[in-house]
C-alpha cells in the first residue's frame, strides 16, 4: 500500500530542496516514490503544480513515433507524425499519473501565497530513517496516509526542527 504525505514549506526552492534528497534516498533503496509534486500558491492565488512527469510532451513523443509509423505504412509519414503527434499530445493530457491533480490543487489552496507543499507518493519506504532526513527541513505536515502514531512521529520531528531555526 502507498504512503501519501504532504508537507508544507515556507518557499518552492525548500520544498525543491526536499525532494531532490528525496530522490538521494531512494537510491539509497530507503524509499521507493511513485510520485514526488510541488504545489505552489502564487501571490494571484493560483496553485502551479511543478510535477516530475509531463504527461502532454511523453504522450506526443510517443504519438509522433506510432504516426510515423502508420503513415510509412500508408506512405504519408509527415501526416502520420502530425496526427500521432496531436493525438498523443491530447491524450497525455487528459491523463492523471500520480496524485490525482485536484486533489492536490484543492489542498494547495489552502496555502499561504508564496508558500509550497510538497505532495509525496511512497510505494514503500524504511519510516523511521526517512522521517529522521525529513525532520532537518522542518516543515508543517498538511495531510497523511499513515498510521496515526507514524504521523504524530513525523510533526513532531518536523516541529523540533522548526522551533532550533
Amino acid at each position: 500500500m502507498a504512503d501519501l504525505i504532504a508537507i508544507v514549506y515556507p518557499t518552492e526552492a525548500k520544498a525543491e530542496e526536499v525532494r531532490l534528497r528525496l530522490f538521494e534516498l531512494q537510491k539509497e533503496y530507503l524509499i521507493q516514490l511513485s510520485d514526488a509534486v510541488i504545489a505552489v500558491k502564487a501571490d494571484n492565488g493560483k496553485v502551479k503544480l511543478n510535477q516530475l512527469v509531463n504527461t502532454t510532451a511523453a504522450g506526443a513523443v510517443s504519438g509522433s513515433f506510432w504516426g510515423l509509423l502508420i503513415g510509412v505504412l500508408f506512405l504519408n509519414p509527415l501526416l502520420g507524425i502530425a496526427v500521432g503527434a496531436a493525438s498523443g499530445a491530447l491524450g497525455g493530457a487528459l491523463s492523471d499519473v500520480g496524485i490525482n491533480d485536484a486533489f492536490m490543487k484543492a489542498l494547495a489552496d489552502k496555502l499561504q501565497p508564496g508558500n509550497a507543499a510538497l505532495f509525496i507518493l511512497a510505494r514503500e519506504m524504511t519510516a523511521d530513517k526517512v522521517v529522521k532526513e525529513l525532520s532537518h527541513y522542518g516543515g508543517e505536515v498538511l495531510k497523511t496516509s499513515l498510521d496515526e502514531s507514524k504521523e504524530q512521529v513525523l510533526r513532531d520531528a518536523l516541529k523540533a526542527a522548526a522551533a532550533t531555526e
